[in-house]
């Protein structure tokens, strides 16, 4: 594939990583995949190939969902991302030989690893996008969207309310680790750390910095 007017955004939760690319690709005339694009591909997904994304499409009670321990998320989760890479590519690819697609830059909010973005991109198409773990880890069911909410419901309708709360930050807390932070940061590329004070016009300026663009 020619990747040359796709550029990455990658980076921990409570970023903006969604926000920007949806206004860069505004701005530019372009096209933005945004956070999770890879779920209109979910209900085609063959679950022998992609055990762990249709692990949520098949799933018939929930609950199960929240009642697992910390460190069988985690290895589901890891698992999610591998598969994510591969359905990623897959619509990259199918984008870029669309006629519409021609000729416009491609924003993404992707799931795709920092090694393999080493390997196929370079410092001026992956822009690293980083907040404070302590954001996500007591912030993330302060969120509206109602996928977080549902969890939320979820929880509370549990025999013990609290404990299913208390597992699932226990949960968020491997997920935004220090290390999967310290890992972005020194990813060789460029960072953007969340600023309260900040509007998105000028954190669409310094991303446009980074990506070259004019």
């Amino acid at each position: 594939m020619n990747l040359s007017n796709v550029y990455f955004v990658i980076g921990t939760s409570y970023a903006g990583k969604s926000t920007v690319v949806k206004n860069l690709a505004k701005k530019h005339s372009g096209i933005a995949l945004e956070e999770n694009y890879h779920d209109a591909k979910l209900p085609e997904l063959d679950s022998r190939e992609f055990p762990n994304l249709t692990y949520t499409r098949d799933l018939r009670d929930w609950h199960e969902f929240i009642r697992r321990t910390p460190d069988e998320y985690v290895t589901w989760l890891e698992n999610v991302k591998k598969e994510c890479e591969i359905v990623e590519f897959q619509m990259i690819e199918e984008l870029l030989g669309k006629p519409e697609a021609q000729g416009k830059k491609i924003f993404v909010d992707t799931n795709i690893c920092i090694e393999t973005l080493r390997r196929i991109s370079d410092t001026r198409h992956v822009l690293v996008m980083l907040a404070d773990p302590e954001i996500g880890i007591h912030r993330f069911f302060d969120r509206p969207d109602p996928e977080k909410q549902f969890l939320y419901r979820l929880m509370l309708e549990e025999p013990d309310p609290q404990a299913a709360l208390d597992n699932y930050r226990e949960i968020l807390t491997r997920v935004m680790s220090k290390e999967s932070y310290e890992e972005l940061l020194h990813s060789g590329f460029r960072v953007l750390f969340r600023e309260e004070e900040r509007s998105q016009e000028e954190t669409v300026r310094l991303a446009e910095e980074i990506f070259g663009l004019e």
